[in-house]
């Protein structure tokens, strides 16, 4: 094996296409891709290019550098995770002896709860969108359905029925049914009586009748969150709140977990923890 295979770049690129290969989810590969990007950087700055060359006193300055650069002891967690996986691939692929990064530990810090949105908030939240119909189904889908906002920005039109929505696959995630309310409905109803004549079948749609964009969506929701002063929100925080009441309401894990698309029963589980003291002993589903 020649130097040029062990070029911290080369390497690089070989991580993100087994990455592929792999299945993992396009947001997955981004990310990793940037952490390793910017650990590649900082190791160029002292002369290091090849994979051999990196010590655990390379990646525990790494860390030691993000912390100085005002970087969340979460963040640093990720990147290392990143880090480690990129040098666990490289091990299992022959193309280092010693894995540098197996010794270097991740930073310790409070695991903050997911953010539920009280009654008060979320219909506070409703009423300022009341006004702006795309706007108004965007808080009602996510809010009673627990759908993730890239599902959201995917839908279209034939996904929907009168009782529920199709999620159709995507990346990892495989097509999961979820039930539709009456006040889902309601507001998809009253924005197709608004939606822009287009050629596009997805549901939410520009002005112009362009499909509307996942970044669009979150800082369309960012300022209405402003607005009805709900601080400490984001995106999934409707999604939490789905959830969470959800399993108030005496809804199993189980249903909510297939629901929402957790691949794992115990992602769903951990919310019991949030909201046991208040579920409800006559099990449903509740409009929010």
């Amino acid at each position: 094996m020649t130097d040029a295979d062990k070029n911290l770049q080369t390497t690089h690129k070989k991580f993100i296409d087994y990455l592929k290969k792999q299945g993992k989810a396009s947001a997955t590969i981004v990310a990793y891709g940037k952490d390793i990007d910017q650990f590649i950087e900082y190791l160029s700055k002292k002369q290091i290019t090849q994979v051999t060359s990196v010590l655990p006193e390379h990646i525990e300055s790494f860390k030691q550098y993000l912390g100085e650069n005002k970087y969340t002891l979460k963040s640093i967690s990720r990147k290392l995770n990143s880090i480690k996986t990129f040098f666990r691939f490289l091990k299992s692929t022959d193309l280092i002896k010693e894995d540098p990064a197996a010794s270097v530990s991740h930073p310790r810090y409070e695991i903050t709860p997911p953010r539920i949105l009280s009654k008060i908030e979320y219909r506070a939240l409703r009423d300022s969108v009341r006004d702006d119909p795309r706007t108004a189904v965007i808080v009602e889908l996510l809010l009673q359905t627990g759908m993730r906002i890239g599902e959201l920005a995917r839908l279209e039109l034939k996904d929907i029925t009168d009782k529920e929505i199709k999620i159709r696959p995507y990346e990892s995630q495989p097509a999961r049914t979820v039930p539709l309310n009456s006040a889902a409905k309601k507001a998809i109803d009253r924005w197709l009586n608004f939606r822009p004549k287009t050629k596009s079948n997805a549901l939410l749609v520009t002005k112009t009748g362009k499909p509307l964009l996942v970044r669009n969506i979150r800082s369309t929701l960012i300022r209405f969150f402003r607005q009805a002063g709900i601080e400490n929100a984001t995106i999934n925080s409707l999604r939490h709140t789905f959830i969470a009441h959800q399993l108030m309401a005496g809804a199993s894990v189980v249903l909510i977990q297939q629901i929402v698309g957790h691949k794992r029963l115990s992602t769903t589980e951990k919310y019991l923890e949030l909201v046991k003291e208040n579920v409800s002993p006559t099990p449903k589903l509740e409009e929010l």
